[in-house]
């Protein structure tokens, strides 16, 4: 399994050489919740997409 630290510079290698501190944080911020996203998922905590589909109509 790929450490954090791996993924990270795996993720921020493949950016472009011109990439702004900006980018890199917005890797690190998606890194970050694919991988919290992942982990409520292996907890249950997800719900259903009719659920989810009543709740976007509330938006």
């Amino acid at each position: 399994m790929e450490t954090l630290k791996h993924e990270v510079i795996n993720a921020i290698s493949k950016l472009p050489e011109s990439a702004s501190i900006d980018d890199i944080m917005y890797e690190l911020y998606v890194i970050d919740k694919i991988k919290k996203g992942k982990e409520a998922a292996e907890r249950g905590e997800i719900i259903s997409i009719e659920d989810l589909k009543k709740e976007m109509q509330s938006w």
